[in-house]
């Protein structure tokens, strides 16, 4: 613990997305657009269930906590993304580092949980509809959605625990947009090798297996779909490969930075797939699950004209 206290810094750099200054005006401008995107559509989500009766069902409360997590979870990364862009302060403190990779971390590993809820949640409901009000009452629905929260926070605890055990006294600048793990291991004088099997596992038991679980719902899900004599089947059909389609992309992008070999490791190609899960698929998913559903659209439209008109 005293080699830890003389090698810690008060604070660190972080150097950002890029350092060409035309690249980084391009990319403030789309981060702004896609922070205002991902705040307006999760936040319409949100107030939507709230006002609307019909939509009080299991499904969209799993939603209402995705677009939850998704508005927290970019909030952490975001707004110092563009402070450091349009600042000459690049600086961040010991504090606000650990305190952002613990909600980064937390919110991330919170995600991949849910995600693999929802599709649960669609197998009972077309599997196995005649269960579906049963299987899904609202004390299961509550404990469904504390479990992500739970294990969320406890691998983020562990994670930080053990990265800020390491002396990082290589150099106090971070060459990435916000304080994660694999960067800060660059920085480690010592041997990382119990950090890295910690991420190992916890990508496994994370990520792999509610992307295992998210699949093999999908899997049955399809499955029954493609039996159905509907004229909606193509319409479901769409809806699943589209869900599976998002999932994918931020499951596979997270897998990308967490279980490659840190010899393997490109910071520039880091970066990018670092925007695309903590960025693109936030933004991405109101309106893949949501807005674009017919009765989500219904409800917004009807909120609406209450607001407009009250006494109508």
């Amino acid at each position: 613990m005293e080699d830890f206290n003389q090698t810690l810094p008060d604070v660190f750099y972080l150097l950002g997305v890029s350092t060409d200054p035309h690249l980084q005006v391009i990319g403030c401008l789309m981060l702004v657009l896609m922070y205002t995107i991902i705040l307006a559509g999760n936040c319409l989500l949100l107030i939507t269930v709230r006002m609307s009766p019909k939509l009080h069902t299991p499904m969209y409360f799993f939603l209402s906590n995705l677009s939850f997590i998704d508005i927290c979870f970019s909030s952490t990364i975001v707004p110092l993304i563009l402070r450091n862009t349009l600042s000459s302060d690049k600086s961040i403190s010991v504090e606000g580092c650990m305190a952002q990779m613990l909600c980064y971390l937390g919110l991330g590993g919170a995600e991949c949980l849910l995600l693999a809820v929802m599709a649960y949640d669609r197998f009972v409901a077309i599997c196995r509809p005649l269960h579906y009000v049963s299987v899904m009452n609202t004390r299961f629905c509550i404990i469904l959605a504390l479990i992500p929260w739970i294990i969320g926070l406890i691998n983020s605890s562990i994670q930080v625990h053990l990265t800020w055990r390491l002396p990082l006294c290589k150099t106090h600048h971070i060459n990435y947009f916000f304080c994660d793990v694999p960067p800060l291991l660059r920085l480690s004088c010592r041997d990382t090798w119990l950090n890295e099997i910690s991420i190992y596992l916890a990508a496994g038991i994370v990520v792999l297996s509610s992307f295992s679980l998210t699949l093999i719902s999908y899997i049955y899900i399809i499955s029954t779909i493609l039996k159905m004599h509907s004229s909606s089947r193509y319409a479901v059909f769409s809806t699943c490969t589209s869900h599976l389609t998002v999932v994918t992309l931020f499951y596979g992008t997270i897998m990308f930075i967490y279980l490659q070999s840190r010899s393997n490791h490109s910071v520039e190609k880091d970066k990018f797939v670092s925007v695309l899960y903590t960025v693109v698929t936030p933004m991405f998913n109101p309106i893949i699950y949501s807005i674009r559903n017919k009765e989500v659209k219904t409800c917004i439209v009807q909120n609406l004209k209450q607001v407009i008109n009250p006494s109508a």
